[in-house]
This record gives structure tokens, sequence and C-alpha cells, in this order.
């Protein structure tokens, strides 16, 4: 075999791209700006060529639960220092392999071209704020710049709970704690009760999976912490919903009032291709629970949520649909994949016109 992780990572790296997936039948496959690039100078994988690659990577206990039937997540640095989040499964009787390329360098909020109602929701003292979108769309990085901000300019303590841990993060004013699934916790919901004992100011939950998580989220956001954390939704509304329903139906009008105070923000996002096809660019929604959302959410009355967005720019809501019309308007992503992307092609089509001379869609000012 004529290569290794490590080459395979850098060449990733300095082609800029964000995933290296291994699979057999297969030679190793890039995702560059979200596209997957399959990379023929190198052989199709064998399963003795993929147990070589991806079985070195992995310490005793990661070993033993894969052995079991079991899927393992856990970071990897390589020989330059460069962090990766992988995620070793089986497929077919063998091995594969996702790398994530993580950054050194935490990007800021405005780097990410993130809204700056973003910074408003840094700046809480307590309540629940989070960061959704599917697989892939930066919900990471954005939480990384979140925290990244908080430590340059509060004097704070934060708890981390991550699997794994993906950017390492230094004390500045706050002093932060980043504790891994698996090597210093057993659970995001053990963790977030261990953490109430803690002394924290701000608790990151790398991801709610389960009923007992979003419990033990929404107390400590109630016991007066800022908590941050992710799911894998799309739109504002549909992680309200989602939220609700992970519970049983007899505990849902408790959780909804619950819901109603603690929840302070949700940011949907996703990543789009540029027009040029060289970079990828995020679109996002954005809901603030304001007094009267958070009457929706108590009242069960989560349809009406996406109408109080769209009217809410004044508090620093935006719609998805709305925010990719005014991307496809500007010339930096093409209507191809806003259509794509979008929730309500209706309402896509309502903020957009066509100039036929020239066959562009013009942003429309209400």
């Amino acid at each position: 075999m004529n290569f290794t992780v490590n080459e395979l990572l850098k060449f990733a790296r300095e082609n800029d791209c964000s995933d290296l997936h291994f699979t057999e039948g297969a030679p190793p496959v890039f995702r560059q700006h979200g596209a997957l690039l399959f990379a023929p100078e190198y052989p199709k994988m064998t399963k003795m060529m993929l147990e070589d690659l991806i079985l070195p990577l992995l310490d005793v206990k990661t070993r033993e639960i894969l052995d079991e039937g079991g899927d393992v997540d856990f970071s990897f640095d390589t020989n330059e220092g460069k962090r990766n989040r992988v995620n070793v499964y089986r497929q077919k009787g063998g091995l594969a392999a996702a790398f994530r390329l993580l950054q050194e360098d935490i990007p800021n909020l405005e780097q990410l071209h993130l809204p700056n109602i973003i910074l408003e929701f840094c700046e809480l003292s307590r309540g629940m704020v989070l960061i959704t979108g599917p697989t892939g769309s930066g919900k990471s990085t954005t939480l990384a710049a979140m925290i990244d901000y908080i430590n340059k300019n509060y004097k704070k303590h934060i708890i981390t709970i991550e699997d794994p841990i993906e950017y390492i993060h230094y004390h500045g004013k706050c002093m932060i704690n980043q504790r891994e699934l698996g090597r210093d916790v057993d659970s995001f919901a053990n963790a977030l009760r261990s953490a109430l004992r803690e002394d924290p100011d701000v608790i990151l939950v790398g991801e709610m999976r389960d009923l007992e998580t979003i419990s033990a989220a929404i107390t400590a956001a109630e016991t007066g912490h800022l908590v941050l954390s992710t799911l894998h939704t799309t739109g504002a509304a549909n992680t309200v919903d989602r939220m609700i329903d992970v519970f049983p139906q007899t505990q849902q009008n408790q959780i909804r009032i619950q819901l109603s105070a603690v929840l302070k923000g949700v940011v949907s996002q996703l990543l789009i291709p540029t027009a040029d096809h060289k970079s990828r660019i995020p679109a996002v929604e954005v809901l603030k629970v304001t007094d009267a959302v958070a009457s929706l959410i108590r009242e069960n009355k989560g349809h009406q949520v996406d109408s109080a967005i769209q009217t809410g720019a004044k508090e620093g809501m935006q719609s998805l649909d709305v925010e990719l019309a005014k991307l496809v308007n500007e010339g930096v992503i093409d209507i191809t994949d806003a259509i794509e992307k979008c929730a309500d092609y209706t309402v896509l089509h309502s903020y957009l016109t066509v100039n036929n001379q020239r066959g562009e869609y013009i942003y429309r000012h209400n």
C-alpha cells in the first residue's frame, strides 16, 4: 500500500476538503465544497487494506466496542498535529470510516457569515440556545465560535460535553473544561447532571440525542445556566416540535410549559455551495423566542412559529427561504441550489422576480 492515513488527510487539507471516506471497493473518497470526489489515482480499497489503515487508529476500548458490533467515534491527530473527528463502522462485514477534518483555528462568527443576533444569544446569562441542521452543516463550528466569543469577552466557567472533543479551547477570560464521552463521562445525560454540581455558567452539550439528555438540558437551563446544544433538525419550528415529541404524550403539556420558559433561540443552518463552486456559505434561519413565540409554544401552536419568524425581522429573526432568496439575488448562490434547499418554494419564489433581459433573479424588498 503506497499511501497512509496521514498522507490522505494532508492531501485533503491542501485541497480544501471537509471529509475523507474509506469504504471497500472504492478508492479514498473526498468531500470538497459539499461534493464527493473519488480519487482514481489511488487503488480501490480491499477489506485487508481497510483493516491495515483503520485498526491502528483504535485504542483498546474503541477496538472492543467495534468488535462487539458497535460504531465508534474518536478524535485523531495527524503527524502534523491536525485534529480530525473519526467514525468507524461496519458495512458488508468489513470496515468503513469517515473522517471530518477539524480546523485548528476557531473562526469567529463574522468569518462564518452568521447573523449578528447570535452574539446576542452568546450574551445571555441563562436559558437554552439550539444550533440545528443536518450532518455536515457546520453546527459544531458555530458552537465553537460562540464558545470562543464568550471566552474572549466574559469571565465565566464553561463546561463542554462532546463526542468526541472537536475544537480545543484554551482558558481565556473564561475557565473551560472539556469532557469527552467515553473517556471522561459515560453519557450526555449523566454529564449534564454532574455539571450542575460543578459551578458552571455555560454548558455546551454536543448533541441532544434522547429524552434523558433533553430533559437534563432543560433542567440545567431552568436552574440558571446557559445551555448550548445541537439537534439534527431543519427549521426552527420543526426543532421545537421534535423536542416535545420525544416525550410521552402525558408529559408533553408540561414540557411545552418548561420549553417556553427556557428556550431563547434556535439557529437552523444549511451549507450551500457558492455560485463559483469554490466554497460553501451558510443559509440560516433564526428564531428568537419572544413573549409571543413563547405563548405559541406553550399553547401548542407550533404551526404558527414560521409566521412569527417571517414577521419578526425587527427582533433579528430571519426565514430560511427569505435568506436563500437574498443569497440568490446577491449572486452568492445558484437558484437551483436554493430551490433544492428551500422549505417552501412558494415563499422562496415570492421574494424573487425575473429580469428577462439578464435572466437574473432580483431580490424583492418589502
